[in-house]
């Protein structure tokens, strides 16, 4: 059965950011969406087409395909079929001379064919103004957060251990996680923003693997299938007595995602050392929870979480070697990856409605990456972890 999106959500969505656009670029007259992901959190539905947001004027979408299945899905009030921009060109005219966009995302091969039609002298970007308005969420994107954020605790945190066997790849693993979480509710893909990123989980690491290095823009790492699939997990890297266990992955329910990382010492546990940066990294963790409140500033934040670590805790903290990130945290929704982020040069305050996954790691040569991940609602008391609270290095033999 399909669950549409109210209508009343993809109104509020709409004027709130035909508001920020106000704020920010006053005089402003049309913002075009192109990317399926934007074209859902506006109008419900992800197809082949494209979104005129007017200032003074109603929204519509034009559909390539599937105008049907558009219109079978959607409550948005104004939907058009379409086969090129050439048909859009006719009925949408007396535009503006600039055009809003998403720079950030739109093909310069796309934007030529759409230019064809539509000969904007000026182009500016839309992308902070749409991230800034996804950002906060609604009660029922909250809602539908939360649900995956109860699935991702019930498969990390009840399901796994019965799954890790001595002997087994980091692929097996992989294909028995994903496979629980999709009989849990997992709507089945970890999307992210960051440009040209594949993922259908996230990053899956028996012990050393967990440091090795990746092109993903995160703490942790992993061997991968090959250098052409550099995700999931190795074939060949096998679980042993002894190893760190390492799960980083993403978790989605109608398109909303939380994320979370849980670790298991599997057979015998780790050094006393490495069990306790751990559990220094989940008292990171807490301490940056209890400051998501309104009002705070990411950065603020940031500064003063790095000020009270020892320079010794700060080597391979935040990732391993040169390969260290600098946030500790960051906006999740209809991307694993959404604004605002906790770290430098993030300087508006922090609203309520906001939510957060917080990641504390730290990479250990010869054991992997301890450290914790867990997502957080922002509210008047602090953040509020939807994803469990189990502090990780879960025993397991």
């Amino acid at each position: 059965m399909q669950v549409k999106v109210p209508l009343k959500e993809l109104n509020g969505r709409i004027e709130r950011f035909r508001k920020r656009m106000d704020q920010s670029c006053p005089g402003w007259g049309i913002t075009v969406v192109f990317s399926k992901i934007n074209l859902y959190y506006f109008t419900g539905t992800m197809q082949d087409g494209i979104l005129f947001i007017l200032r003074n004027d109603d929204a519509v979408l034009w559909v390539r395909r599937s105008y049907e299945r558009a219109v079978e899905e959607s409550l948005f009030p104004s939907i058009k079929p379409m086969e090129s921009y050439r048909d859009v060109a006719v009925e949408m005219k007396n535009l503006p001379d600039t055009v809003y966009l998403e720079k950030e995302i739109v093909p310069i091969a796309m934007l030529q064919r759409f230019q064809k039609y539509f000969p904007f002298s000026v182009i500016e970007s839309a992308d902070l103004q749409i991230g800034a308005v996804r950002s906060i969420k609604s009660k029922y994107e909250l809602a539908l957060m939360e649900k995956s954020g109860l699935i991702h605790q019930r498969v990390t945190e009840e399901l796994v251990p019965e799954m890790l066997r001595e002997g087994m790849s980091e692929s097996e693993f992989f294909c028995d996680l994903y496979t629980a979480l999709i009989r849990e509710g997992h709507h089945g893909v970890a999307r992210f923003g960051m440009f040209d990123t594949e993922s259908i989980l996230g990053q899956i690491a028996f012990g050393e693997s967990s440091i090795y290095p990746t092109s993903f823009n995160g703490p942790g790492g992993a061997y991968g299938m090959s250098p052409a699939v550099p995700i999931h997990g190795s074939r060949s890297r096998k679980l042993r007595r002894g190893d760190l266990v390492f799960v980083d992955v993403g978790c989605g329910v109608d398109g909303y995602h939380t994320d979370k990382t849980m670790t298991y010492m599997f057979g015998k546990s780790l050094p006393d050392e490495a069990i306790k940066i751990h559990l220094q990294c989940v008292d990171i963790q807490n301490k940056i929870a209890s400051m998501l409140k309104p009002g705070a500033i990411p950065s603020v934040i940031y500064n003063e979480i790095l000020d009270g670590l020892s320079p010794n805790f700060l080597e391979n903290f935040m990732g391993f070697g040169s390969r260290k990130v600098k946030f500790l945290g960051h906006g999740i929704g209809l991307t694993i990856d959404e604004l605002p982020v906790i770290a430098n040069g993030f300087d508006e305050p922090i609203q309520e409605g906001m939510v957060f996954a917080v990641e504390p790691k730290k990479g250990i040569p010869k054991i992997g990456m301890v450290g914790i991940e867990n997502t957080f609602i922002v509210t008047p008391y602090g953040g509020r972890n939807i994803t469990g609270n189990h502090p990780g290095m879960l025993e397991v033999w």
